[in-house]
């Protein structure tokens, strides 16, 4: 079994926000972020949810990109329910 993999993430300089998709049992869909400072220790590029002062304006936009991104994809997958939902009720007493 593979490493999950991000359902996307955004990037703004060193501030980095990685959004987590999670699945109920019932298929309900829902979304969680992280965001992280990329900092460098030696040749090492390392992360830490740590803001320091000036990254908090960057990290407040990156949060909005976040929140944007899932309401958008939250209203795909309801969409995308609701058609499913329509087609399984059009075909019932066929």
């Amino acid at each position: 079994m593979g490493k999950k993999q991000p359902a996307h993430e955004i990037k703004l300089g060193r501030i980095r926000v990685t959004i987590w998709a999670n699945e109920a049992e019932d298929h309900e869909v829902w979304f969680n972020a992280v965001v992280s400072r990329l900092y460098k220790s030696g040749d090492v590029w390392k992360d830490t949810t740590s803001l320091k002062h000036e990254d908090l304006p960057i990290a407040s936009k990156a949060i909005d990109m976040a929140f944007n991104w899932i309401h958008k994809k939250q209203n795909q997958l309801q969409r995308a329910e609701y058609k499913t939902t329509n087609k399984k009720l059009a075909n019932v007493g066929r």
